[in-house]
């Protein structure tokens, strides 16, 4: 799609008579939709549509542009889902739509939401992200498919080798524009629209409009609709907010680990504000037997796709992330969301606790907050009516009873179905010994690791995956500076996006150094290299 010549910016039109954010009134066969659609929702269990679907189908279906916000939990997908599916044709084998979306999760969890709607509608759909090999992705390129959905650096790696021809899109689609563009995709995503003839329809869903994405409006949709419902910005109705004030006295990852022996949540994202937290806090609770794996940007991407797939079954309690990298994880029956700490921008919070309480359920939001976090909690209760309610923070003592309480009730469930008596004697004589202690808490971790491990099963352990990549990567930055490489700072690790250097655009592949909103590539700095104690220069 060209850029269009109209930068003329518009009010907002709302659409659609809304009951609330998950109930319109009006069920999917009210709408001009197929019969194959309509059997693909029919067997998915979707009656009745949400606000923004009824906002957004008929004119969608319709061709016209679209620029849409709407809050995380609502349907978003499905709303653009059926126009796109609805409008490309069945069985031509070539590229008619695609989806870009910032992350693989989210790429994943998109594809097969559309699969879901296209079941009996001839429509191939592949999803094409990177941490995987290119082979598989050009084969079914060369077989023919009509939806592509996707993240922009692996959609433009095909579009350069020529495995990827966008000259019949008749519809594009970018699903969490704003995110995406603050990822720095700015410039992909707008060589890939260009690919497409300029009389694509153009549907833009965003929590915000700030300026890359008005950018966007500007140049590459024509007249659009604008549809405004609630976004994750606004207050969020059925979640509990509650706040634990933490002490440098109590280490904060032992802080957590009292919260939870207290709270005792169930299914739960803990989300941190850097990776190194991440890797923390997750070793931290692994140690001590918790069912806690992290979903980072250095896992490889079948171990990121084995932790998703066990959180959602619930065979995972705690998942670890950043904000960037729990993007696209949407699990049904979140009971809870932990904020290790507040996030410097108190939107990501609402975002953050829009991940609990979806499809009208409850939800509690737990945060760990101290004095660095009080600018963002002000804001919060003063612009965001956000109420929190105060807990107190148990002592050492009273988390260590908890704690003692809940592990002695998973031995317990494990008594019915484990011969014991045997051990007895050994147990007896064990407290008898200098080094029985030692020696009963060596046992009892293996119990505990044992256990979790019958449940989470695959072997999965994300802890030693990143343990182990990170392993890898300082010794091949050794290898390289010890190749021969001179000057450029010795051992020191640059910090990097959660974002794996594949999915990346090529201008920040490059260079880690944070760009202001909406720039191009970064601007490359000559070094002065120093002479040598010779007076030569380095070559």
């Amino acid at each position: 799609m060209q850029e269009t010549t109209e930068t003329t910016e518009t009010e907002p039109v709302i659409t659609g008579a809304r009951v609330d954010d998950y109930k319109s009134g009006r069920r999917f066969e009210d709408f001009p939709i197929s019969e194959e659609i309509l059997r693909g929702l029919d067997e998915m269990g979707y009656t009745e549509a949400t606000s923004v679907q009824a906002a957004a189908i008929e004119p969608g279906i319709a061709g016209k542009d679209l620029i849409v916000r709407a809050k995380t939990g609502t349907g978003k997908t499905t709303a653009f889902g059926i126009p796109i599916v609805e409008r490309i044709e069945a069985g031509c084998r070539k590229p008619q739509g695609i989806v870009l979306s910032p992350t693989r999760e989210l790429a994943n969890q998109i594809a097969r939401e559309l699969s879901a709607i296209a079941k009996f509608k001839d429509i191939r759909i592949l999803p094409i992200y990177g941490g995987v090999g290119m082979g598989p992705q050009e084969k079914a390129l060369e077989e023919g498919v009509e939806l592509i959905v996707g993240t922009p650096g692996r959609v433009a790696d095909h579009i350069r080798r020529g495995n990827l021809d966008l000259s019949n899109i008749i519809v594009s689609a970018l699903d969490e524009a704003d995110e995406m563009l603050s990822m720095g995709f700015f410039k992909e995503v707008t060589d890939i629209l260009r690919k497409a003839p300029k009389s694509a329809q153009t549907l833009l869903f965003s929590a915000t409009v700030e300026a890359d994405v008005k950018r966007l409006v500007a140049k590459f949709l024509k007249d659009p609709e604008d549809i405004m419902m609630s976004t994750d910005t606004d207050r969020v109705e059925g979640i509990t907010h509650v706040l634990y004030e933490s002490s440098p006295n109590f280490h904060k990852a032992r802080a957590l680990l009292a919260v939870i022996d207290t709270e005792s949540p169930g299914s739960t994202i803990i989300f941190c504000n850097t990776r190194e937290d991440t890797a923390t806090v997750a070793t931290f609770l692994d140690r001590q037997g918790l069912d806690a794996q992290l979903i980072s940007g250095e896992l490889p991407q079948r171990k990121r796709e084995q932790v998703m797939a066990k959180v959602k079954s619930g065979a995972v309690q705690f998942l670890v992330a950043t904000d960037v990298a729990s993007r696209g994880i949407d699990i049904s029956n979140l009971s809870h969301v932990i904020n290790y700490a507040l996030p410097g921008d108190p939107a990501v919070y609402m975002h953050r606790i829009g991940r609990t309480g979806r499809i009208g359920k409850k939800g509690t939001a737990i945060t760990l907050a101290g004095g660095g976090d009080l600018a963002t909690r002000l804001v919060l209760e003063r612009q965001f009516q956000i109420k929190f309610e105060e807990r107190v923070m148990p002592t050492a003592d009273e988390a260590n009873e908890l704690r003692v309480e809940r592990q002695v009730a998973r031995i317990k469930s494990a008594m019915g179905t484990t011969a014991f008596e045997g051990f007895l004697g050994l147990v007896k004589a064990l407290k008898d010994r200098p080094d029985g202690d030692m020696l009963l808490a060596t046992a009892l971790k293996g119990f505990f690791q044992y256990e979790r491990d019958l449940r989470i099963g695959d072997g999965l352990d994300t802890v030693s995956a990143v343990q182990e990549a990170r392993e890898e990567k300082r010794e091949r930055k050794a290898n390289r500076d010890g190749g021969g490489r001179r000057g450029g700072g010795g051992g020191r690790d640059r910090k990097r996006s959660d974002r794996p250097k594949s999915d990346r655009p090529r201008s920040e592949a490059k260079s880690d150094a944070p760009k202001s909103e909406g720039s191009g590539a970064p601007k490359r700095r000559r070094r002065r290299r120093k002479p040598r104690s010779g007076g030569s220069s380095e070559s």
